[in-house]
């Protein structure tokens, strides 16, 4: 089993600041966290949809794409695990 890791639980408006908790399972936090998790993944898709859909983007603009969709893809599948646990 692996150690807890701190979870963005977004930005604050006020300071730009990003805030990061180690949640505990079924918490509010934990919520909070898969929340913006998945608000973040659905915003990343959607740019990554468009610059697709375009066709113009060059394979290093594609390439920079990948650590924020591996990031994503990870937050994700942890939420699914953390379900079926």
């Amino acid at each position: 089993m692996s150690a807890p890791r701190p979870r963005s639980l977004g930005v604050d408006p006020a300071t730009g600041k990003e805030a990061f908790a180690v949640t505990c399972p079924g918490g509010v936090l934990e919520a909070l966290a898969d929340a913006h998790a998945l608000q973040s993944a659905a915003a990343l898709a959607a740019v990554v949809s468009a610059v697709l859909q375009a066709g113009e983007a060059s394979d290093a603009e594609l390439a920079a794409l990948v650590p924020p969709l591996h990031a994503a893809l990870d937050d994700c599948i942890g939420m699914m695990a953390a379900g079926r646990a």
